[in-house]
């Protein structure tokens, strides 16, 4: 018996604090081998620095404001053609630009050593926000290329 594909947005629950699906799925991509708790402390955490550093503006708008300017508009895809390798760029679907952006700035708040994480994803998401940082650079490094590659576009037409 086959099993049907279903989106994992039908069973996510909003979190409990901001009754928001954005923050749910960035705690599911904070949590580390289940243990959902840490993740949930990592994040309010966060959100409480933000609030101390930026207290004239609400912590969850700082959170959605930095998330969208992280998202890409465009990636590279590589296409084999005849045996030439070419770095294709293409338009990001709305889903995947939310997981590259909680990626990013995620493993930016990882790189950076020395402090507790909430610290280092706090200082992340208001960087990310004020248009900055590690993930802000990875977004235009990307985008960077997808221009620098863009006479590559008409390979695009096909399936990857």
């Amino acid at each position: 018996m086959a099993l049907a594909y279903r989106s994992t947005a039908i069973f996510l629950q909003p979190d409990i604090k901001y009754k928001s699906k954005l923050v749910s799925k960035i705690i599911n991509c904070l949590m580390r081998k289940g243990k959902k708790s840490v993740a949930e402390k990592v994040f309010y955490d966060a959100m409480e620095a933000i609030g101390k550093k930026m207290p004239d503006i609400e912590s969850l708008e700082v959170f959605e404001i930095a998330v969208n300017n992280v998202k890409p508009l465009v990636e590279i895809k590589s296409k084999r053609v005849g045996g030439a390798t070419y770095q294709v760029p293409v338009e990001v679907p709305k889903q995947r630009q939310q997981s590259l952006a909680f990626r990013w700035i995620i493993d930016a708040a990882k790189g950076k050593k020395g402090r507790p994480m909430y610290q280092r994803l706090a200082d992340e998401l208001i960087d990310a926000y004020k248009k900055q940082g590690a993930a802000i650079t990875q977004r235009e490094n990307t985008h960077k290329m997808a221009e620098a590659n863009k006479a590559f576009a008409h390979f695009a037409w096909s399936k990857f």
